[in-house]
């Protein structure tokens, strides 16, 4: 039962979106599902996606607004064309093996215009619906990069405070100040990932088969620094970042403040007979 999995979702939901997710079962119908929702809105007053088996072997989920949700389509009205042109990214880089459909609009070219906007897909599997491996792979593959859609449609953003540890007087002593941080949007690292992949654009190592499927350690480097930008700018994944394994990003970093090029990187590692 689907409904049994609902910390597995809420995992499964954690990285990409910004925003937090609430969930509840959805007794509507002869087989329960959940039902998911930026938590600040509450259900009925912005998107919510519906997770439920369909067949006997297949998910559908169906992406719908709630019946007040009158201010926030509004707001997505008014997003910035770099955010539109991301969500329908992060909307395409689902897989062509998921039936996706959006109700009356081309998949390459929507907009949420009105409360009727909805978005359908299917998602098939080789055992039945309610596996662990079933769910999650619904969870990431398509309603991650949906709600994240959402979510750059909407306008929630990661804001970074650090504390950090200034020169102590002695050893031991802790002088925590705030250091400010440039703002990295968390979907952009999510589209870069589905978009490149796994692998290391440097050493080609997949830290997925090294440490485990369950372990996934990839970074994205930005390759303009955000350090460098006189003024934020919007990033395309597919050109701006790349991923990288922990020991590459790293590397690049270790020179300052202009990291060291990625074909620099390379040739320290040819040089090196690595």
């Amino acid at each position: 039962m689907i409904a049994a999995k609902r910390q597995l979702i809420a995992n499964a939901l954690l990285t990409g979106t910004g925003a937090e997710i609430a969930l509840a079962v959805d007794t509507d119908g002869l087989r329960s599902g959940m039902r998911l929702w930026f938590a600040d809105l509450d259900e009925r007053h912005g998107p919510v996606a519906e997770l439920k088996p369909h067949g006997l072997k297949s998910h559908r989920v169906r992406l719908t607004f709630g019946n007040f949700s009158g201010a926030v389509i509004r707001q997505i009205a008014q997003a910035p064309v770099e955010d539109q042109q991301l969500a329908r990214a992060l909307v395409s880089s689902i897989g062509p093996e998921h039936e996706v459909s959006i109700h009356g609009q081309d998949l390459a070219d929507w907009t949420v215009a009105s409360g009727s906007f909805q978005l359908q897909a299917v998602v098939r599997h080789v055992e039945g619906p309610d596996t662990d491996e079933a769910i999650r792979r619904t969870c990431q593959e398509v309603i991650v990069p949906v709600m994240a859609a959402m979510a750059e449609l909407i306008g929630y953003d990661i804001l970074e405070t650090e504390t950090a540890e200034a020169m102590p007087a002695y050893e031991g002593a802790v002088h925590p100040a705030n250091v400010a941080r440039r703002e990295r949007n968390p979907r952009n690292r999510l589209l870069c990932i589905r978009l490149h992949g796994d692998k290391c654009a440097v050493c080609g190592i997949d830290p997925r088969q090294v440490y485990g499927a369950g372990i996934g350690i990839v970074e994205v480097h930005h390759l303009e620094p955000l350090a460098n930008l006189a003024e934020p700018r919007p990033y395309d994944p597919a050109c701006d970042l790349i991923p990288l394994c922990p020991n590459c990003h790293r590397a690049v970093h270790t020179r300052r403040p202009i990291p060291l090029d990625i074909s620099e990187l390379r040739r320290c590692m040819e040089d090196a007979g690595a």
